[in-house]
């Protein structure tokens, strides 16, 4: 409790609080040029990502016992209090559903409210499909998450780490949601489905080898984060050891941003 209240100002008219560290912000992290596995379908663990870039030690999880496949943490980025939302791909290979969405609404909400800059990493092949899901009101849910982000007027870093599929791609603080800055490793997939569901629905009714061949041709065209670097939906591929100095560099570029929501009683959250 201590560790979280140290995370947070005294009011929200304060500025977020900013200790010394030794850890330095341009520390290259080589670990992560090797987290990301080759086969697009191995889990791996995203808290292990979360605790080498941020500073030593300073990592808080919230919450690590419910909905498992988002994580949410308070942790320091130079000295400077932030908040993380991450896909966790080791559980649900890192879908969205409605308790993460929920988890993950809640949290970023209590960051804006405190003026704790976000940072989210994302991998998320989209969110969990079942009648279960449906009927218990996964888009209701889900948009609460893509409001959060969107009303959020903190500064907001995201970076792809894998992958980033149709809508849950949206609700992960991209840029269509007034994300500041967007980063994708080239590891990154950023497209409306994965490439064997999407040759499926294309190709439908061609031989297993041609489908296989077709699936090749998607991989290479879109299984990576270019189109969506031409597009504008991310500012650049990086290397992973990278990140840490970027998210601290864009972090002090935006300690003073001002946003201002439009002016209204109060914002129709979907409940």
């Amino acid at each position: 409790v201590r560790q979280a209240l140290s995370s947070l100002p005294q009011s929200n008219r304060e500025p977020p609080p900013r200790v010394p560290t030794a850890d330095p912000p341009t520390r290259r992290v080589y670990a992560l040029n090797e987290v990301v596995p080759d086969d697009p379908n191995q889990p791996y663990d995203m808290r292990k990502v979360v605790g080498q870039l941020v500073d030593a030690g300073s990592a808080l999880e919230l919450s690590p016992g419910w909905a498992p496949n988002v994580l949410t943490y308070l942790a320091r980025f130079d000295g400077r209090s932030v908040g993380i939302v991450a896909n966790q791909p080791a559980a649900l290979a890192g879908c969205l559903d409605i308790n993460s969405s929920i988890k993950a609404a809640r949290f970023v909400r209590m960051c804006d409210s405190f003026r704790l800059p976000l940072v989210t990493l994302v991998d998320v092949p989209g969110f969990l499909p079942g009648t279960a899901q449906e009927s218990g009101g996964i888009i209701r849910n889900g948009a609460k998450l893509l409001f959060a982000f969107a009303e959020a007027t903190v500064p907001k870093v995201t970076v792809i780490t894998r992958k980033a599929y149709g809508g849950a791609y949206d609700v992960m603080s991209s840029k269509h949601l007034r994300g500041d800055s967007n980063y994708a490793w080239p590891s990154a997939e950023i497209a409306v489905m994965g490439a064997e569901g999407a040759c499926e629905i294309l190709f439908r009714g061609k031989s297993a080898t041609e489908l296989k061949a077709e699936v090749a041709k998607y991989e290479a065209k879109f299984s990576n984060p270019i189109k969506a670097a031409q597009r504008g939906f991310v500012d650049a591929i990086i290397e992973p050891a990278e990140t840490r100095r970027l998210i601290c560099e864009d972090l002090d570029t935006y300690e003073g941003k001002q946003l201002a929501n439009p002016a209204k009683r109060h914002a129709n959250i979907p409940l």
